[in-house]
Protein backbone atom coordinates (compact mmCIF):
# COMPACT_ATOMS: atom_id res chain seq x y z
CA UNK A 1 0.00 0.00 0.00
CA UNK A 2 1.34 3.42 -0.83
CA UNK A 3 2.27 5.68 2.08
CA UNK A 4 -0.27 8.29 0.90
CA UNK A 5 -3.14 5.84 1.18
CA UNK A 6 -1.94 4.64 4.59
CA UNK A 7 -1.83 8.23 5.86
CA UNK A 8 -5.41 8.70 4.66
CA UNK A 9 -6.74 5.75 6.67
CA UNK A 10 -8.20 6.08 10.15
CA UNK A 11 -7.10 3.05 12.20
CA UNK A 12 -9.87 0.49 12.34
CA UNK A 13 -9.95 0.26 16.15
CA UNK A 14 -10.25 4.04 16.50
CA UNK A 15 -12.97 4.21 13.86
CA UNK A 16 -14.96 1.43 15.58
CA UNK A 17 -14.62 3.16 18.95
CA UNK A 18 -15.76 6.49 17.50
CA UNK A 19 -18.72 4.85 15.73
CA UNK A 20 -19.80 3.35 19.06
CA UNK A 21 -19.52 6.71 20.78
CA UNK A 22 -21.43 8.48 17.99
CA UNK A 23 -24.21 5.90 18.03
CA UNK A 24 -24.56 6.10 21.82
CA UNK A 25 -24.78 9.91 21.67
CA UNK A 26 -27.20 9.77 18.75
CA UNK A 27 -29.48 7.45 20.73
CA UNK A 28 -29.36 9.70 23.82
CA UNK A 29 -30.36 12.70 21.73
CA UNK A 30 -33.19 10.83 19.99
CA UNK A 31 -34.49 9.50 23.29
CA UNK A 32 -34.45 12.99 24.76
CA UNK A 33 -36.29 14.43 21.76
CA UNK A 34 -38.95 11.73 22.08
CA UNK A 35 -39.31 11.71 25.87
CA UNK A 36 -39.17 15.40 26.70
CA UNK A 37 -42.77 16.35 26.06
CA UNK A 38 -44.58 19.60 26.70
CA UNK A 39 -48.02 18.64 25.45
CA UNK A 40 -50.31 16.22 27.28
CA UNK A 41 -51.76 13.05 25.75
CA UNK A 42 -54.52 15.13 24.09
CA UNK A 43 -51.99 17.43 22.41
CA UNK A 44 -52.67 20.40 24.69
CA UNK A 45 -50.39 22.48 26.87
CA UNK A 46 -51.11 21.62 30.51
CA UNK A 47 -52.93 24.32 32.47
CA UNK A 48 -49.92 24.61 34.77
CA UNK A 49 -46.77 23.49 32.94
CA UNK A 50 -44.04 22.38 35.32
CA UNK A 51 -41.30 24.99 35.42
CA UNK A 52 -38.80 22.64 37.17
CA UNK A 53 -39.40 19.90 34.59
CA UNK A 54 -38.99 22.28 31.67
CA UNK A 55 -35.91 23.83 33.23
CA UNK A 56 -34.50 20.31 33.68
CA UNK A 57 -34.94 19.80 29.92
CA UNK A 58 -32.68 22.81 29.41
CA UNK A 59 -30.11 21.50 31.90
CA UNK A 60 -30.06 18.05 30.31
CA UNK A 61 -29.88 19.53 26.79
CA UNK A 62 -26.91 21.61 27.92
CA UNK A 63 -25.19 18.45 29.20
CA UNK A 64 -25.84 16.67 25.90
CA UNK A 65 -24.51 19.65 23.99
CA UNK A 66 -21.37 19.74 26.14
CA UNK A 67 -20.75 16.07 25.27
CA UNK A 68 -21.19 16.75 21.55
CA UNK A 69 -18.93 19.80 21.72
CA UNK A 70 -16.26 17.86 23.63
CA UNK A 71 -16.36 14.99 21.11
CA UNK A 72 -16.12 17.47 18.23
CA UNK A 73 -13.19 19.29 19.83
CA UNK A 74 -11.37 16.03 20.52
CA UNK A 75 -11.80 14.89 16.93
CA UNK A 76 -10.75 18.33 15.65
CA UNK A 77 -7.46 17.93 17.56
CA UNK A 78 -6.84 14.42 16.20
CA UNK A 79 -4.55 13.84 13.22
CA UNK A 80 -7.45 12.08 11.46
CA UNK A 81 -9.29 15.35 10.84
CA UNK A 82 -7.07 15.98 7.81
CA UNK A 83 -7.93 12.74 6.01
CA UNK A 84 -10.66 12.67 3.39
CA UNK A 85 -13.02 10.71 5.64
CA UNK A 86 -11.91 12.65 8.71
CA UNK A 87 -12.70 16.03 7.19
CA UNK A 88 -16.20 14.81 6.30
CA UNK A 89 -16.68 13.42 9.81
CA UNK A 90 -15.51 16.73 11.26
CA UNK A 91 -17.97 18.63 9.07
CA UNK A 92 -20.84 16.46 10.39
CA UNK A 93 -19.59 16.89 13.96
CA UNK A 94 -19.41 20.66 13.45
CA UNK A 95 -23.06 20.73 12.40
CA UNK A 96 -23.95 18.52 15.37
CA UNK A 97 -22.12 20.88 17.74
CA UNK A 98 -23.97 23.88 16.37
CA UNK A 99 -27.38 22.21 16.39
CA UNK A 100 -26.94 20.86 19.92
CA UNK A 101 -25.98 24.29 21.25
CA UNK A 102 -29.32 25.72 20.05
CA UNK A 103 -31.51 23.25 21.97
CA UNK A 104 -30.85 24.38 25.56
CA UNK A 105 -31.77 28.06 25.01
CA UNK A 106 -35.09 27.05 23.44
CA UNK A 107 -35.85 24.77 26.38
CA UNK A 108 -34.94 27.67 28.71
CA UNK A 109 -37.32 29.96 26.85
CA UNK A 110 -40.05 27.36 27.25
CA UNK A 111 -39.43 27.21 30.99
CA UNK A 112 -39.44 31.00 31.24
CA UNK A 113 -42.84 31.16 29.55
CA UNK A 114 -44.16 28.46 31.89
CA UNK A 115 -43.05 30.59 34.84
CA UNK A 116 -44.76 33.69 33.43
CA UNK A 117 -47.99 31.96 32.40
CA UNK A 118 -49.71 31.78 35.85
CA UNK A 119 -48.90 35.44 36.53
CA UNK A 120 -50.55 36.61 33.32
CA UNK A 121 -54.18 37.63 33.80
CA UNK A 122 -54.75 38.80 30.23
CA UNK A 123 -56.11 35.99 27.97
CA UNK A 124 -54.22 37.42 24.98
CA UNK A 125 -50.94 37.27 26.91
CA UNK A 126 -51.70 33.73 28.07
CA UNK A 127 -52.42 32.68 24.49
CA UNK A 128 -49.17 34.29 23.31
CA UNK A 129 -47.14 32.64 26.08
CA UNK A 130 -48.73 29.25 25.42
CA UNK A 131 -48.00 29.46 21.69
CA UNK A 132 -44.45 30.61 22.34
CA UNK A 133 -43.91 27.69 24.72
CA UNK A 134 -45.10 25.19 22.11
CA UNK A 135 -42.91 26.70 19.40
CA UNK A 136 -39.80 26.95 21.60
CA UNK A 137 -40.17 23.41 22.94
CA UNK A 138 -40.78 21.98 19.47
CA UNK A 139 -37.78 23.90 18.12
CA UNK A 140 -35.55 22.58 20.91
CA UNK A 141 -36.63 19.01 20.22
CA UNK A 142 -36.02 19.56 16.49
CA UNK A 143 -32.47 20.73 17.25
CA UNK A 144 -31.90 17.53 19.24
CA UNK A 145 -33.15 15.45 16.30
CA UNK A 146 -30.98 17.36 13.83
CA UNK A 147 -27.99 16.85 16.10
CA UNK A 148 -28.64 13.12 16.16
CA UNK A 149 -28.92 13.08 12.36
CA UNK A 150 -25.52 14.74 12.04
CA UNK A 151 -24.00 12.23 14.44
CA UNK A 152 -25.62 9.43 12.43
CA UNK A 153 -24.09 10.86 9.25
CA UNK A 154 -20.64 11.04 10.88
CA UNK A 155 -20.94 7.40 11.98
CA UNK A 156 -22.03 6.39 8.48
CA UNK A 157 -19.01 8.14 6.99
CA UNK A 158 -16.74 6.21 9.34
CA UNK A 159 -18.53 2.97 8.53
CA UNK A 160 -18.05 3.64 4.81
CA UNK A 161 -14.39 4.34 5.53
CA UNK A 162 -14.09 0.96 7.27
CA UNK A 163 -15.72 -0.64 4.22
CA UNK A 164 -13.06 0.99 2.06
CA UNK A 165 -10.38 -0.43 4.35
CA UNK A 166 -11.90 -3.90 4.06
CA UNK A 167 -11.86 -3.49 0.28
CA UNK A 168 -8.19 -2.48 0.36
CA UNK A 169 -7.10 -5.27 2.72
CA UNK A 170 -6.83 -8.04 0.07
CA UNK A 171 -5.08 -5.67 -2.30
CA UNK A 172 -2.46 -4.70 0.26
CA UNK A 173 -1.69 -8.32 1.02
CA UNK A 174 -0.77 -8.79 -2.66
CA UNK A 175 1.71 -5.93 -2.46
CA UNK A 176 3.55 -7.45 0.52
CA UNK A 177 6.39 -9.95 0.41
CA UNK A 178 5.66 -13.11 -1.55
CA UNK A 179 3.97 -15.90 0.36
CA UNK A 180 5.92 -19.13 0.88
CA UNK A 181 5.01 -21.85 -1.59
CA UNK A 182 2.33 -24.29 -0.44
CA UNK A 183 3.53 -27.67 0.85
CA UNK A 184 3.92 -30.35 -1.78
CA UNK A 185 1.26 -33.03 -1.79
CA UNK A 186 3.73 -35.92 -1.63
CA UNK A 187 5.49 -34.78 1.53
CA UNK A 188 5.74 -37.03 4.58
CA UNK A 189 3.73 -36.41 7.70
CA UNK A 190 5.13 -37.49 11.04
Amino acid sequence: MTPGIQRDLIPSAEAHHLIGTLNAMKNKLLNAAEQWQLLDENGHVPATPSYPTLLQHAVDAQDLSRDVLRLTADFARSPHRTTRAGSTVLRHLGVAATMSSHAAPHFSETAECALALPRSANPTDQHYLTNRMVIDHASARAFLRRTSESLRDAAKELDDHLGFQRFLAPLTRQEGPPLPPPPTPGGRCR
